[in-house]
C-alpha cells in the first residue's frame, strides 16, 4: 500500500469539526478530545497514546491559519469519502466566488487560485 493511511488523514474528522469550523470551534473539539484521550487516563495504552498524537498533530495544522490554507488547498482527497454536504462545505471557498457570498477567506482563496494558475501558466 502506498504511503498507507497516514497520507488520507482528514484532520477535520480527527478533531469532530465541520470543514468550515472557527479557530474557536477547533479549539473546543481539540482541548474536549486531548483530555478524552491523554495516555495518563489509559495507562500505556498504545493506540490511545497513538490517537493522541492524531489529534495533536490535526490540531498543530487547523489552528494554524497559513498551515489550514496549505493544507486545504493541497491536501489529498478522496471524494468518495464524503458525503455531499461535507463535500460542499469543505470546498465552497474553491466553488463559490466572492462575490458577496459571505465567505470570510474569499480574498485569500482568490489570491492563492489566482497565484497558483499564474504560476503553472508560466
Amino acid at each position: 500500500m502506498e504511503g498507507g493511511e497516514e497520507s488520507h488523514k482528514d484532520y477535520y474528522k480527527v478533531l469532530e469539526v465541520d470543514y468550515d469550523a472557527t479557530d474557536e470551534a477547533i479549539r473546543l473539539n481539540y482541548r474536549r478530545l486531548a483530555l478524552k484521550w491523554h495516555p495518563d487516563k489509559h495507562k500505556g495504552n498504545s493506540s490511545v497514546t497513538a490517537k493522541f498524537q492524531e489529534i495533536n498533530e490535526a490540531y498543530k495544522v487547523l489552528s494554524d491559519p497559513a498551515k489550514r490554507l496549505e493544507y486545504d488547498i493541497s491536501g489529498t482527497y478522496e471524494i468518495n469519502r464524503y458525503t455531499l454536504r461535507e463535500y460542499l462545505t469543505r470546498f465552497k471557498g474553491m466553488i463559490l466566488t466572492c462575490n458577496g457570498l459571505g465567505i470570510n477567506h474569499c480574498p485569500f482563496w482568490s489570491q492563492q487560485l489566482m497565484m497558483e494558475s499564474e504560476s503553472t501558466d508560466q
